[in-house]
């Protein structure tokens, strides 16, 4: 009986070491995604672009001669449940280094956390300012919400010629910060283009039609409707039940295939502000398109293509410095990128404050789908 005991004990003992030894022989790197709730299709856009750039970095060999272990969890775009899932990847999960890919609410909620774990942080396409503002650990490849929205102005002043135009946007973080920035814009180089009209609705809302019908009593040449696709789509589809003929310019919350299939016709001609442009011919962004829609059987959005340049950027900088253990040496590289060949174009780099600097992409609903119309690379206004 004795004998028996002692076996077991080394026999646990092995186990416990071949286990450590098993967890060694991976670099763990989390991920937050809203894989259930409202903000589903983008929490599956997310995951499912990571995927690609995780099994392309493992059949090239991994990191460091080690495979990479994604270790993602569900934060349903909820603040509460990203802090507890972030202690979860920090205390149990032991990751060297962590994608942001979910909303602003929830990023901005786990953005300090990881800040005071100094654990890098790459955010893929919150943009609220709050998620830099954490420190020095946290940086955001997608923009910051007051770029895309002076992007947003510019476009519609400078590439779509608008004179007027009517703001109607999500009472919500993204919607505000978005208008924040086309206010921007407007009053220092669009006093020309008069805002004829303005105001938020509720984040809930899906009767679009008595804000719409003010909007068409005043006439505007544009309309700006910041939202995501689920609270777009349906804008689009009674805007034009509505017979408005006005130009509508969205951002990157709208950026899905999902709108095309909830607004019908009513999407041909919407123009959206992205991080994407699915007509670039560098062989990065078409190989991913090619083989995501091999293995989804869906268009690829902004969503994916951002999630899978954070992946990435935190790859490249663990190979330049030769270590995945060393977070301070992760961040001083990914502080130090330039010229990297992204999904989202070449990013030039990222500010003292962690923020993304690079064109922000125009694209056009032609046949369904988004296609590229025009791009905005003032400097003026793509560096935060």
């Amino acid at each position: 009986m004795r004998g028996f005991r002692v076996f077991a004990a080394v026999l646990v003992i092995l186990c416990l070491l071949i286990g450590v030894a098993s967890a060694a022989e991976t670099i763990k790197i989390g991920m937050l995604a809203p894989l259930t709730g409202f903000a589903a299709a983008d929490g599956a856009s997310a995951l499912n672009s990571v995927k690609i750039a995780v099994d392309q970095v493992n059949g090239q060999g991994g990191v460091l001669g080690k495979k990479i272990q994604l270790v993602v969890y569900d934060d349903r775009a909820d603040a509460k449940e990203a802090v507890a899932l972030a202690y979860k990847l920090i205390e149990q999960d032991k990751i060297s280094a962590f994608v942001a890919g979910s909303y602003s609410l929830p990023t901005r909620a786990v953005a300090p956390i990881f800040q005071e774990e100094k654990i890098p942080l790459v955010a893929a396409y919150a943009i609220h300012p709050d998620v830099t503002k954490a420190g020095e650990y946290c940086f955001r490849n997608g923009f910051l919400g007051t770029v895309e929205g002076k992007a947003a102005a510019y476009t519609a002043h400078k590439l779509l010629n608008a004179k007027t135009v009517a703001l109607l946007t999500s009472d919500n973080d993204f919607g505000r910060t978005l208008v924040e920035g086309f206010k921007m814009y407007q009053a220092k180089y669009g006093r020309d283009m008069k805002i004829v009209y303005e105001q938020a609705y509720p984040f809930s809302e899906k009767d679009f039609k008595p804000y719409l019908s003010k909007i068409k009593e005043a006439n505007p040449d544009l309309i700006f409707a910041s939202g995501y696709y689920f609270q777009t789509g349906p804008l689009l589809k009674q805007a034009r039940e509505l017979g408005i003929k006005s130009k509508i310019l969205g951002e990157e919350g709208a950026d899905s295939p999902k709108l095309a299939e909830i607004a019908g016709e009513a999407a041909e001609g919407f123009y959206i502000v992205t991080n994407f442009d699915r007509d670039d011919p560098r062989p990065v962004v078409q190989n991913f398109l090619k083989e995501y829609r091999k293995r989804y059987k869906i268009e690829p959005d902004m969503v994916g293509a951002s999630a899978y340049d954070a992946f990435m950027i935190i790859v490249d900088a663990m190979r330049k410095t030769k270590t995945y253990s060393n977070p301070t040496a992760i961040r001083m590289a990914i502080s130090k990128t330039t010229n990297f060949d992204g999904l989202t174009g070449i990013i030039k780099g990222f500010t003292h404050i962690g923020e993304v600097v690079k064109p922000v992409q125009v694209q056009v609903v032609k046949n369904g789908l988004f296609r590229r119309f025009g791009v905005v690379d003032d400097p003026e206004l793509i560096r935060p």
